[in-house]
């Protein structure tokens, strides 16, 4: 039976407990290999991950866990729960592929590690109370999955969330810029790119310029602030002035102010190019998407470092090698304490999201190096579960922060 979360904490229950977490994830390991390389065998993109999601909710309904599927009407998204009562501790699941790439971020790797985590907490639930989750959140990549989640209330109620993310630094806090899509549209005029030139209005030049102005601006804009994009539409043929195109692009910035400052920079950009060129523009901030900046909790993240140093680990707090990027974990680390470690699979110098990342995904290293990170992850959870004080430390750091 539980001793309850407020009875009083004995310091070997907790080393006792802590070390059979490595027990449980080394029992587990042969059927958690399964199932990373069954999600990275099949590559599936935002909110397509039918198969990842029903892979996952089984390991861990078949292991004691309450499953609930589809949550915030999201058919990949899910909620697993084993124990009843505070303080929740959630561990964050993402399992999207890159269209073209496949899993070139890792995310078999993160799925596979939260319900590693996750088993590994739930010995802990027994003894001390409280409850563990284990939250599937689809379409980091490309929907923020997680963003649309907050907004729908999947983590209310929730006392602290961590995840792993598989990269080329080991470190137990990241740097997550803020980030916003912007999708543009000019509209010309069609014509005879040879024989009438001058009856055309050219909506591809008014893209390239665009670009040109954009190039510009990169000069004068803070060093932690990104602007990129692709184009999505640049006309039908070469003989036709092209009479529309399109495109996508994401503005970064390192926090919530300077992003809204900048926004309206990288408008400037097109706007001026439609009049230079007489192109009509249309465009769409899409403002209900917007990936906020992490919010790192230093009080889960030392002890995340602590508990990686007993498993024979050195783990900086940060890592100043590491890039920068946006994730929508950092939405849920604005409403809920949360870590957000990275865990090297791949040598320093490599780039997430080409093929040769992905490959390091599907090696027996990058399952290894999770579970090593999920072992740690679990063993924090541990330290939360047992010790209202603990709960009480990372709660007053989230509300001055």
């Amino acid at each position: 039976m539980p001793v309850g979360y407020n009875s009083a904490m004995d310091t070997q229950q907790l080393t006792d407990v802590k070390a059979q977490v490595r027990n449980v994830i080394k029992r587990h390991q042969a059927e958690l290999r399964i199932l990373a390389h069954q999600i990275h065998s099949n590559p599936e993109t935002a909110m397509n991950e039918y198969n990842a999601a029903g892979w996952l909710t089984e390991a861990l309904e078949t292991r004691g866990f309450s499953v609930e599927r589809g949550i915030c009407s999201l058919p990949t998204a899910f909620r697993a729960t084993y124990g009843t009562g505070k303080p929740v501790v959630a561990f964050i699941a993402e399992y999207d592929a890159l269209p073209g790439l496949g899993h070139a971020c890792g995310h078999n790797l993160i799925a596979t590690a939260a319900v590693a985590a996750g088993l590994g907490t739930k010995e802990a639930v027994d003894i001390f109370g409280g409850s563990v989750q284990v939250i599937g959140t689809p379409a980091e990549e490309l929907d923020g999955g997680k963003i649309i989640m907050a907004e729908r209330g999947a983590f209310a109620g929730i006392d602290a969330a961590m995840m792993t993310h598989p990269g080329t630094f080991d470190s137990a806090m990241i740097s997550a810029l803020a980030c916003v899509a912007l999708d543009i549209e000019f509209f010309g005029k069609e014509a005879h790119a040879a024989a009438h030139p001058e009856q055309g209005i050219n909506a591809l030049e008014a893209m390239i310029q665009s670009f040109n102005a954009i190039n510009s601006l990169r000069q004068h804009i803070s060093t932690d602030s990104r602007i990129h994009g692709v184009i999505t539409d640049g006309g039908q043929a070469a003989n036709i002035v092209p009479a529309h195109t399109a495109g996508r692009f994401l503005v970064r910035a390192g926090n919530m102010g300077y992003l809204n400052s900048l926004k309206e920079r990288v408008l400037d950009c097109f706007k001026a190019a439609a009049m230079a060129t007489g192109a009509r523009l249309e465009y769409h901030w899409d403002d209900k998407e917007i990936y906020a900046p992490m919010r790192n909790n230093s009080t889960l993240a030392r002890l995340y470092t602590e508990n990686m140093e007993r498993i024979g680990s050195a783990v900086p707090l940060f890592n100043a090698a590491q890039s920068f990027g946006s994730t929508d974990m950092g939405n849920v680390s604005q409403i809920v304490p949360s870590i957000h470690t990275s865990v090297a699979i791949a040598p320093q110098g490599e780039s997430e999201h080409t093929v040769e990342f992905a490959r390091y995904a599907a090696k027996e290293n990058g399952l290894t190096q999770s579970l090593r990170a999920a072992t740690g992850l679990a063993m924090t959870a541990i330290d939360v579960l047992a010790s209202p004080d603990t709960m009480a430390a990372v709660r007053l750091e989230f509300d001055k922060s």
